[in-house]
């Protein structure tokens, strides 16, 4: 790659972050309060991962594109967190239970196809956390957790 290339593909991956971090600031004018934690949360999640994905191309396309996506991938999770934590409707939150554990395995795929060391092993962010209609704790063993009932 040439250093104009480099620098266009660099300009190029800073607007279009630019564009969407933009896209991703949410107004909370005339929302209510109790939404404030979520929002909050939120925001702070899609800075983080965007922040993550703006990397300068290194000239293999391979380590670029995890680069970008294993930040993506956590954004993704760290959201679907943010749905347990907040979420009230059951089908998406299995669909976040789902998101969590399908994105840990990828970003653990991408991790091994470029011979990187694989992060350490931490519980499931769900683990101890208090479900919000019931106010009780998840089960750490997920076949006594009614959300992760699947049909056999």
């Amino acid at each position: 790659m040439t250093a104009r290339t480099d620098h266009c593909a660099t300009l190029a991956i800073a607007l279009a972050l630019a564009g969407t971090a933009a896209i991703a600031q949410v107004s909370t004018v005339g929302l209510p309060t109790s939404e404030q934690p979520f929002l909050s949360e939120n925001q702070r999640v899609m800075d983080r991962m965007m922040q993550g994905m703006a990397q300068r191309p290194t000239g293999d396309i391979d380590v670029d594109f995890a680069a970008m996506m294993i930040p993506h991938h956590q954004g993704a999770i760290d959201m679907a967190v943010l749905e347990l934590r907040y979420g009230r409707n059951e089908q998406l939150r299995r669909i976040a239970q789902e998101i969590i554990v399908d994105q840990k395995q990828e970003i653990a795929a991408m991790r091994l196809a470029l011979n990187q060391p694989l992060p350490p092993s931490t519980p499931a962010p769900t683990q101890g956390m208090a479900t919000p209609r019931s106010g009780s704790t998840l089960p750490a063993d997920p076949r006594k957790n009614p959300m992760m009932d699947m049909p056999k």
